[in-house]
Parts: structure tokens; sequence; C-alpha cells
């Protein structure tokens, strides 16, 4: 009978000791549950001013590159205004010319 008093004193130790085991993981669980984590993110913002600061002057870079681009395309002429009045001008006379020409002929 002594033996199986020790074993089941033993297994009422394991018990406890399970029992206590799963009550210290349920506390550190509930601390877990209300810990929150906060990030270092210093590091981070540096790193995205610096970005952003670039990305700031290459888009002023990009805008001062369209204005004078936009300039040169307003200040350049296709064609230039005397070549068109003198075609224009070809254009009346040969049209007033072949109507004369046909006039005659009829």
């Amino acid at each position: 009978m002594t033996k199986l008093e020790e074993l089941t004193a033993l297994m009422v130790n394991e018990i406890n000791d399970f029992n206590n085991g799963v009550e210290n993981l349920e506390k550190i669980n509930d601390q877990l549950k209300d810990t929150k984590i906060k990030m270092d993110v210093s590091e981070y913002r540096t790193i995205i001013e610096k970005h952003q600061k670039q990305m700031t002057i290459h888009k002023n870079m990009i805008e001062g590159f369209e204005r004078r681009f936009n300039d040169n395309i307003d200040q350049a002429k296709i064609y230039p205004t005397w070549a068109v009045v003198v075609f224009i001008v070809c254009i009346v006379v040969t049209v007033v010319l072949v109507l004369n020409m046909l006039r005659k002929l009829v």
C-alpha cells in the first residue's frame, strides 16, 4: 500500500505542478494581451524626411525643365510669318490667273 500511496502522492504533486504552470501561463497570456508594443520609428522618420526632400528637389528641377521647354516651344515657330503670307498671296494670284484664263477661253 505504501507504493500506491507514494504513486498517488507523486501524481497529486505532478497535477498541482501542472495546474500551477497553467495558471502562470494564463497570467503571462493576460499580460501579453494588455501589453502594447511601440516601434521606434525615429530612424525611419529621418530616412523618409530625407527622401521627401530629395523628391521635392527633383520635382522642382523637373518643373523648371518643363517651364524652359514650354518657353522654347512657345518661342519656336514652325513657319516664319513672311513665308505664310507669301504662300497665301501666291495661291490667291494663281486662282485669279486661272479664273482669268478660263474666262478668256469661254
